[in-house]
């Protein structure tokens, strides 16, 4: 998978980017993704998610992460379907900020909580979602699944 990563908060270390990248690849191949799929993940400040969230989920307040799935149809909307383009999944857009917070209020890693807010992000970008009880067992099974088998346990 072809993965685009920009951390505009300029809070991340190398490492810590290159395991998200790792952990994604990873999960792309339990989730059987093309090769040649694309996505891209940008790490950003709270005061930019929300005012992403607010823009575009009309929801004025912060948040962990937000995906935008590009393969995904609205409404009256048409598929472009072209010769050997590769799938385009979509956005990831993590809040590094929120992230550290909510590592700090589960008791476990910040690491752990980037790589749980990436496979979630990447998830829903699969379609995976979390509106319905039976939905939600299914979506945070799995992800529990990927961070499990890379070696991102909860340490709770």
């Amino acid at each position: 998978m072809i993965i685009d990563m920009a951390d505009e908060t300029e809070l991340l270390t190398e490492e810590q980017l290159e395991m998200v990248e790792t952990l994604l690849q990873f999960a792309a191949d339990a989730e059987s993704i093309a090769q040649d799929a694309e996505l891209s993940v940008t790490f950003v400040d709270n005061e930019k998610i929300k005012e992403i969230n607010r823009d575009y989920r009309s929801k004025d307040q912060v948040t962990d992460v937000i995906s935008f799935a590009m393969e995904e149809q609205g409404e009256g909307e048409v598929s472009i379907v072209g010769v050997d383009m590769p799938p385009v999944l979509g956005d990831i857009i993590i809040s590094v900020p929120r992230a550290a917070e909510q590592a700090e209020e589960y008791g476990h890693s910040f690491t752990r909580e980037l790589g749980f807010l990436a496979v979630h992000g990447l998830l829903h970008l699969l379609g995976y979602d979390h509106m319905t009880e039976e939905d939600e067992k299914k979506m945070f099974g799995k992800q529990k699944e990927i961070l499990d088998a890379y070696g991102l346990k909860r340490e709770i």
